[in-house]
């Protein structure tokens, strides 16, 4: 049986509305689909240009897995920051990161698919799981929690 549902889409103005993350550190290029409020799939795409191939590493360039897992988790956030709807006061930080594997390697040319469901949200506290990965193989795997915190007008958190 196939889906005859149209996916729900995101570009990247659409991301950078979501998320206060800008180059070098958004580090996803488009929503590819999600379900609101329980998973979310999104597309990375790995290119020489990337800035961390400078050091990481010049004569064997890997992307490196903990921007691998900030990729899951910028994703999440596009699903949790969804809904906000005061969102340009509010910010998402990391609480925790757990069950972290990393499989095979991410070269420039991959793309990384990252697939996001919501495992709980109580409040303000997010628990999300990740899985990330290159032509349908499976590269790497997160959980982990965050917390929605309010920005204040010197661009901290409260």
């Amino acid at each position: 049986m196939t889906d005859a549902r149209t996916p729900h889409t995101i570009d990247l103005q659409g991301i950078m509305d979501l998320l206060p993350h800008r180059y070098p550190m958004l580090l996803v290029d488009r929503i590819l689909d999600f379900e609101p409020n329980e998973w979310i799939r999104g597309l990375k795409n790995i290119t020489f240009n990337e800035e961390v191939f400078q050091g990481h590493f010049p004569k064997r360039p890997i992307f490196p897995g903990v921007l691998q897992v900030e990729a899951m988790a910028q994703t999440g956030g596009c699903l949790m920051m969804r809904d906000i709807p005061d969102r340009d006061k509010k910010v998402i930080y990391f609480m925790g990161i757990d069950a972290v594997k990393f499989r095979k390697p991410v070269f420039p040319g991959d793309q990384l698919v990252m697939e996001v469901k919501m495992v709980s949200r109580k409040g303000r506290v997010c628990k999300m799981r990740g899985e990330a990965f290159v032509e349908g193989v499976k590269v790497a795997e997160a959980e982990f929690m965050s917390m929605l915190m309010d920005v204040t007008e010197e661009g901290g958190s409260k």
